[in-house]
């Protein structure tokens, strides 16, 4: 094997290809042409000695002898990155690029503008921020953090709980006055609901009433949209109720643009939670996003914090 072959380089583009499946991906992620990838990958193999991965003309899938060279290579990615950090750390601020992904509607309306705040403080630190309601794999897009809204299932990434977002009923009063005011979830039947086409389970509104009962209604509509900011819009057109997150509606309320519907009841919360690329968990400058945002994502309207327990 000519050790000098294996360069970091060439180990850097093997473990992206690995993630992503698809060498034309990770050449327009590294901006390079395909060639230079094909390129980087015949070399590396050539060097170690094996095939490390396997091409069909659909997909590109790692070999046995990949898999686990693969997971070394990561290992040692993380620890010549976090070396570098170290170094830095001791002559100069904090640099590099961190790839967060937000869901789409706070991350436009809030967490854009923690970002501003968090570039401003450090300002060798560049930011992909990448919005989507979609829940895709963190490995495989290069993300380092991603904030999401609702439960969670990808146990391999560690989780961070940030708080939760309180909901609450909302119409435009110009709907409102020519629907009729509910006064009470029976009445709800009666209207024009805007539901969330991502959403499971939008077809129905569970109710909390001022008494502790539990109420279950239906909501039906002719609108249905998949991003926040979309129900957003329905909702100042006046064409329809729906259950919507404070912090995505709080200046409507204020401005008197959109009414609260039902103010006794309330709607269940939305967890708000980060999670992290464990790999990537100990870099500085992902370490000091992610206690950032802990920190600040407290300041969005609406946004309960976790309690600590004492």
């Amino acid at each position: 094997m000519d050790k000098s072959a294996v360069t970091l380089e060439r180990m850097r583009t093997f473990v992206r290809v690995a993630e992503r499946g698809s060498l034309s991906a990770v050449a327009r992620e590294l901006g390079i042409g395909q060639s230079t990838v094909t390129r980087h990958l015949r070399e590396l193999e050539e060097a170690v000695g094996v095939a490390l991965l396997s091409r069909t003309t659909r997909r590109v899938t790692m070999t046995d002898e990949g898999s686990r060279y693969y997971a070394d290579s990561v290992q040692i990615l993380r620890l010549v990155e976090q070396a570098g950090d170290e170094v830095r750390g001791t002559r100069a601020a904090p640099a590099g690029t961190i790839r967060l992904s937000c869901t789409a509607a706070i991350g436009v309306l809030h967490v854009s503008r923690l970002i501003f705040a968090f570039q401003d403080r450090y300002r060798d630190i560049g930011v992909d921020l990448s919005l989507t309601d979609e829940r895709i794999d963190l490995v495989m897009e290069g993300v380092d953090i991603a904030l999401r809204l609702g439960p969670l299932t990808d146990s391999s990434m560690k989780l961070r709980a940030l708080g939760q977002s309180r909901r609450l009923l909302v119409g435009a009063p110009d709907y409102l006055a020519e629907r009729g005011r509910p006064e009470g979830p029976g009445d709800l039947a009666d209207h024009e609901g805007i539901r969330m086409s991502n959403v499971a389970g939008s077809d129905t509104l569970v109710l909390q009433g001022p008494d502790g009962n539990r109420h279950t209604v239906p909501f039906a509509g002719r609108l249905r949209v998949d991003h926040g900011l979309a129900a957003r819009e329905a909702l100042l057109a006046g064409r329809g109720i729906a259950p919507a997150h404070q912090w995505l509606v709080g200046d409507l309320l204020a401005s008197g643009r959109l009414e609260a519907i039902l103010p006794d009841y309330a709607l269940p919360s939305v967890p708000l939670s980060m999670l992290i690329v464990p790999e990537r968990a100990g870099i500085a400058r992902v370490r000091l996003l992610v206690d950032f945002l802990a920190q600040q994502v407290g300041g969005i309207p609406g946004i309960e914090k976790p309690h600590v327990e004492r």
